[in-house]
């Protein structure tokens, strides 16, 4: 039985998206299922385009969402010599043949092909067929290498998302496979790594489809075996249309910086064009327990930013406090907040990890435990007026001498000094919370007091 083995080729011409993060997520889940192998190749032929910094996020980007591989990262750049013995191999055989055609002569082509109303395309004049006499070798052109593509009947594959696809040979172009220099092209490049790395699953954006039955035919020519294909359907923006890189937060880095969970980031990304019944809610190892590509819809599918909110928010609750901590500790510090003079921050994230979606709201919800706030001018007028100042007197005065600092024992007291006030719960709560912490929306106040401590409640009260 043949090993499964999967690959996710990303272009270091950018920050490693979202859209190439589900593609590598479904790969390699479908790898992690059957047991299979998981194949990183960073795709850096474009030298214009690619740079080191876009290969370093991509690489952090898949630790960061946990996406682990077998091997790799493989690199194109470094596989020149190995393309080129396969270039040789196809001219050898015929399956490829050298152009002479100018850039001039292509123009005219495609000006007099779309004279007529057709597509288009290279008239093959310097194919090679029996009985054909070539036009004789210009000076002064360096060919480029024609892929000597079939020019009847159909080349068709069973896509398992999109179905069955069969495409007119007479559609199709002699693919360039190799350019004047000598450096070879994505199309040709693709198909020799696929085969050298044994890839026997092609899981990939749908904007690869145009591309398939030009590499099949590679594949054939070769005389390797046609790996299964699966196109993935794009992913749309809040608006219906496509991402942009410039008005949609994309990049994995974005979601990292907003405070987003990976094993959120990666749930939700799973949810976006398959499903497993009505689960919304899952983890890494549940998914790969149920991934199948038949379950993957060829529909596009759109990004709705609440849903991804609601679910970081469902798997913050479910996170280990200390791991928390160590995420909030980093933005709290860019707030230039200092944490180790308060109470334990992992402490403070059990407490607050019910209340937010993000980490970044958790930081901000937990700036009060390091350093007071000063309340607005609103929340003075409401709820620190001087009666209620000197209700607080009172409070910090009976406080002072409790016989324990837990949440149950300031619980109780809250209550008695209520009832001894004759107010209402809210008439004390609120300015408590106005006064020790500067905001009025936080956790239940004894629990706040409580992890503050006793000395440091006195001092605010005090202040």
């Amino acid at each position: 039985m043949t090993t499964v083995r999967t690959r996710f080729a990303p272009s270091p011409t950018g920050l490693l998206h979202i859209g190439g993060v589900r593609t590598a997520l479904f790969s390699w889940a479908y790898a992690r299922k059957h047991g299979g192998e998981f194949v990183l190749r960073i795709e850096d032929t474009d030298l214009e385009r690619s740079t080191p910094a876009s290969v370093a996020a991509i690489l952090d980007g898949m630790h960061w969402v946990g996406l682990d591989y077998d091997e790799g990262p493989f690199y194109q750049m470094q596989r020149m010599e190995r393309y080129k013995e396969v270039i040789q191999q196809l001219l050898a055989t015929g399956h490829a043949y050298l152009c002479y055609t100018s850039r001039e002569e292509l123009d005219q082509m495609r000006a007099e092909a779309e004279a007529r109303g057709e597509k288009p395309r290279y008239d093959r004049r310097w194919r090679p067929e029996p009985g054909k006499t070539l036009p004789v070798v210009p000076e002064g052109i360096k060919p480029v290498v024609r892929f000597r593509t079939p020019v009847d009947g159909v080349v068709a594959w069973d896509d398992q998302v999109k179905g069955r696809i069969e495409i007119s040979n007479g559609e199709l172009d002699d693919l360039i496979i190799a350019r004047p220099d000598g450096t070879p092209t994505y199309n040709f490049c693709v198909v020799v790594d696929d085969i050298d790395m044994r890839i026997s699953h092609v899981i990939r954006g749908d904007d690869h489809v145009n591309n398939t039955p030009r590499q099949i035919h590679i594949y054939e020519g070769i005389g390797a075996p046609v790996p299964v294909f699966a196109h993935l359907p794009m992913i749309l923006n809040e608006s219906g249309a496509k991402m942009s890189k410039r008005k949609d937060a994309v990049s994995v880095v974005d979601y990292d910086a907003q405070g987003f969970l990976p094993e959120a980031l990666l749930n939700y990304l799973a949810r976006l064009g398959w499903g497993h019944g009505d689960d919304e809610f899952f983890t890494l190892d549940q998914f790969v327990g149920w991934f199948d590509l038949k379950d993957v819809s060829p529909s596009s599918s759109r990004f709705d930013r609440d849903k991804l909110l609601w679910l970081n928010a469902q798997h913050i609750k479910a996170v280990e406090p200390q791991r928390l901590a160590d995420r909030v500790a980093g933005f709290l510090a860019d707030k230039g907040v200092e944490t180790a003079a308060g109470p334990a921050l992992a402490e403070v994230c059990t407490l607050l990890k019910d209340r937010s979606q993000t980490l970044v709201e958790m930081a901000s919800q937990a700036e009060y435990f390091y350093r007071p706030l000063d309340p607005t001018a609103d929340v003075v007028e409401k709820h620190l007026t001087p009666d209620d100042e000197a209700r607080l007197g009172l409070f910090a005065e009976g406080a002072a001498s409790l016989p324990a600092w837990d949440a149950p024992t300031l619980s109780q007291y809250i209550k008695d000094f209520v009832k001894q006030q004759g107010v209402k719960m809210p008439q004390v709560g609120m300015p408590l919370r106005a006064k020790v912490c500067g905001i009025t929306n936080t956790p239940s106040v004894d629990a706040v007091l409580a992890l503050l401590g006793r000395d440091e409640v006195l001092r605010r009260l005090a202040a």
